[in-house]
């Protein structure tokens, strides 16, 4: 399912489902939910009389609209959180995904975000880290070593003063490499930490001394309440930290300055505090500066210091289990002081700092986060190799189109027979196609949209069902193969299929384009303004139309039959005309790629192997033109005495088998031409004979099958599959030339569109000649010939049949007419066939049935074929 189709205002998504917390839940309410609309509408539509092929499509696909309104915001975080983790891999820890969800979905991208965001602040420090520890180095050893290459260039002297100045700078390097493999240690969990019982006045002794000897102009004030406190600690650790915070207190005091330690116990711990005269902290830099080189804005080098020595006070803290922190000096002094609280027994080995657990009312999440691009939907991991959503624009135009297509549809099909309307109806979606087109000024897609409009047209000019819906088939291949520009037979039926894909793949588009309509976000106003404005078309229109008859007639012309049957049927058929548009519309607006750039086929190594059993089916090819040759030149009375079949027998028993020989013939040709080897001019000779022949040979096993149908047709009589079986075969000879004009399969890139529109061609020329009456023409020339005539079948035929039937007299036209009514269409359903039958008619009755009156035997003496 896909999370991208939202209602409401663009850019921002309504989640139905949203308050429910758990995802077990929203899961089983959407079953149920689609289970129950799929239900209600199945059961709706059988009380309304719907036909179940139209119930079955409208059903699904309000099923599945409401799956996809349900789901909205069910599982985007999770693919965000996908689109995220790869751009957070290559750097990128700005990215946040939605996490507005309250179900386990929901907690998952809270955490992620807080993982981001912390992620974020890692990757910062470890960037200030890199750049502050190259420039610490970088001033001790540009000083160490402008010191030795003046000792080697005899600049200076090579006396202790100048060792020593070498010395105090590559000290200072150890110094800084060791505090930062301290920081790594502790950073780690691996710090070394072995507790045992210290006393707090040797330590501070000892670090005050220490303190001393680094020449500072400084004085330190030692206080210690009680004075023989001993506390459990590791001593080499806690030594560090009172180390470094004395450091920093005589880097920063003024000369002369006083720097006051003081300790005393506080219950179960107890409390160290570094006071100085220098400066101070500022509040807003208190945290800041307990960051590895998190100085207030000057460097350390400085002042003397690496940068490291508060970080590393603050792990030695948290090692023990305290907290290190600035407050302010007392009495309103100046100068900074930091405040050290440790437990008297620590933990035997705490390891770094644990992680909290996440709260999600603590989680700080940057104010301005980058956005995560939309993530894939379900359809691009199955659909988006050949099918991406490339940047399909929100095209509401084509929505209000084929929304009206379907209200047109909706009032004009139900209860009408085929003609204008359906043509209004077929013209209405097809512009809505049209437009959405990517390349709709291609000469291919013009074609086929101008095919297109004269296979819709045959709804006004014929009657005969059986060709109409032929033709409007051909019209939905055509218009989607034009839309999607294919150019190969599995291109053409890719793309067939993938129109009733498209009710799914366009999902997200239609959400995008629904949210682009100007009206949504207004909804209270705008069920305010339909509201009153329906009200008062009900109001004032019934008491014009009870007021005055005129109004009235023009209402009753106007409006549809709108009782609960008709309206359900309107219902169906509007939303299956109207979706049905939206999806070819989307098609057009993004085509899929039904024609894959294919690697070029293998030659076959050998050319007998191909040319064999190309040689072999010539063969058989030859065998069955020289029977027929028999046939034709030893005469009925030879085929008789052979085979003990008479020819009108004989020509019926074969005609399938050579319709199915020739359409295999076209495949052998292709394979044919697919592996055949064609490197050298004799290869291509081979290829160009081979096949050339077995065309020649196809052509005449054409032409025999056509001859033995009008064959076939003169002894048992004219029908419309025979007929249609004609076309069928006439259409594969043409194939069968066009391979032959193209060089036996050498420059043939055209032919399947050829083959398309070829085909439909010979549908509207079938369409045009009026089969049905042509039909009746010839069955009643046979009639005039034999005596024998199905008037069963003739009745049977369409209305187009009608002028060549009225044209019979007496008795015959009473066989062939029986029964037939002609008119009462309103202008909606006028039909051209329709109507030249009413005019044959003129005010001619006929009997209900052919035995009303005067005998069925009549009309069944003469049936024959």
């Amino acid at each position: 399912m896909d999370d991208k189709f939202a209602w409401g205002a663009p850019g921002r998504a309504v989640q139905p489902l949203v308050g429910i917390r758990s995802i077990k839940v929203k899961l089983g309410v959407l079953v149920a939910a689609s289970a129950t609309i799929a239900a209600l509408v199945a059961a709706l539509g059988r009380s309304g009389g719907v036909p179940v092929w139209l119930t079955i499509p409208v059903t699904i696909g309000l099923a599945l609209a409401l799956t996809q309104l349900l789901a909205v915001g069910m599982t985007s975080p999770l693919r965000q959180m996908t689109a995220a983790a790869r751009r957070m891999a290559t750097g990128d820890y700005a990215v946040r995904v939605p996490d507005g969800a309250r179900d386990e979905v929901g907690e998952l991208a809270r955490a992620f975000n807080t993982m981001a965001h912390d992620l974020a602040g890692v990757d910062r420090q470890r960037r200030e880290l890199v750049a502050n520890v190259s420039h610490e180095l970088r001033t001790p050893l540009a000083g160490l070593r402008a010191v030795l290459e003046n000792v080697v260039d005899g600049v200076v002297p090579d006396d202790p003063a100048v060792l020593a100045t070498a010395l105090a700078q590559a000290e200072r390097m150890s110094g800084l490499v060791e505090d930062l493999l301290d920081l790594a240690r502790v950073d780690a969990g691996r710090a070394p930490l072995s507790p045992q019982p210290v006393r707090l006045d040797e330590l501070l002794a000892g670090a005050v001394a220490e303190a001393r000897t680094l020449g500072r102009d400084v004085e330190y004030d030692v206080r210690l309440v009680p004075a023989d406190l001993v506390v459990t600690a590791d001593p080499a650790r806690l030594h560090q930290l009172v180390a470094n915070l004395l450091d920093n207190a005589s880097r920063h005091s003024p000369s002369g300055g006083t720097v006051v330690v003081t300790a005393e116990r506080d219950d179960g711990r107890y409390v160290l505090e570094v006071r100085d005269d220098g400066p101070g902290v500022p509040v807003a830099a208190r945290e800041r500066v307990f960051e590895p080189f998190g100085t207030l804005g000057a460097s350390a080098d400085d002042t003397g210091g690496t940068g490291l020595g508060l970080a590393i006070a603050r792990w030695v803290s948290d090692l023990h289990g305290g907290t290190i922190g600035f407050l302010d000096p007392p009495g309103g002094a100046t100068g900074a002081r930091v405040r050290v609280e440790l437990p008297l027994e620590p933990a035997a080995r705490p390891a770094a700092v644990p992680d909290l657990p996440i709260q999600e009312e603590t989680v700080t999440v940057p104010t301005a986060p980058a956005p995560v691009p939309p993530p894939p939907s379900v359809t691009d991991d199955l659909l988006g190799g050949f099918w991406p959503e490339r940047d399909v624009p929100t095209r509401t135009g084509l929505l209000l189109g084929a929304l009206g297509a379907g209200l047109l549809g909706g009032i004009v099909l139900p209860e009408r027979a085929l003609g204008v309307g359906t043509f209004l109806v077929l013209l209405a979606a097809g512009a809505v196609v049209l437009a959405g087109a990517r390349d709709r000024r291609d000469p291919f897609t013009l074609t086929c949209a101008g095919l297109c409009v004269l296979l819709a047209g045959t709804a006004v000019v014929r009657d005969a069902e059986w060709v109409v819906v032929l033709c409007l088939l051909a019209g939905a291949a055509l218009c989607v193969c034009g839309v999607t520009h294919g150019r190969s037979l599995g291109g053409f039926v890719l793309a067939g299929l993938m129109w009733p894909v498209a009710g799914v793949r366009g999902m997200p588009w239609l959400g995008r384009t629904i949210a682009a309509l100007p009206v949504v976000g207004h909804g209270a106003a705008m069920l305010r303004t339909v509201v009153w404005s329906a009200l008062g078309l009900v109001v004032f229109g019934a008491l014009f139309v009870s007021a005055d008859a005129l109004v009235a007639e023009w209402v009753d012309a106007l409006l549809p039959d709108l009782t609960i049957d008709t309206f359900v049927l309107r219902a169906f058929v509007t939303i299956a005309v109207g979706g049905t548009a939206l999806a070819a519309a989307y098609l057009a607006l993004n085509p899929p790629r039904v024609d894959r750039d294919a690697p070029a086929p293998r030659s076959v190594a050998r050319r007998y192997e191909w040319l064999a059993p190309v040689l072999v089916v010539v063969g058989v090819f030859a065998v069955f033109l020289v029977a027929q040759a028999t046939v034709v030149f030893g005469g009925h009375a030879y085929l008789r005495r052979t085979t003990g079949l008479t020819y009108a027998e004989y020509v019926h028993e074969g005609f399938a088998q050579l319709t199915i020989a020739t359409a295999l013939t076209l495949l052998v040709i292709w394979a044919a031409a697919r592996k055949a080897p064609r490197e050298t001019a004799s290869d291509r000779l081979w290829l160009r004979v081979a096949l050339g022949a077995l065309c020649v040979e196809t052509l005449v096993v054409v032409a025999s099958a056509l001859y033995r149908m009008d064959v076939y047709q003169e002894a048992y009589g004219f029908t419309r599959l025979r007929l249609l079986v004609d076309v069928f075969e006439g259409w594969l000879g043409v194939l069968v030339v066009a391979v032959v004009v193209s060089g036996i399969g050498l420059r043939g890139a055209w032919l399947p569109r050829f083959a398309l529109l070829s085909g439909v061609v010979g549908l509207l020329g079938l369409a045009l000649v009026n089969p049905d009456a042509w039909i009746a023409r010839h069955n009643l020339a046979r009639y005039d010939d034999t005596g024998r005539v199905d008037w069963a079948y003739l009745r049977g035929l369409s209305d187009d049949a009608v002028p060549a039937l009225a044209e019979l007299t007496g008795r015959d036209r009473e066989c062939a007419l029986a029964g037939r009514e002609v008119g009462g269409d309103d202008w909606l359903e006028w039909n051209l066939g329709r109507s030249r039958a009413g005019d044959a008619l003129g005010d001619t009755t006929v009997p209900e049935s052919p035995g009303a009156s005067w005998g069925r035997e009549v009309c069944a003496g003469g049936a024959g074929g």
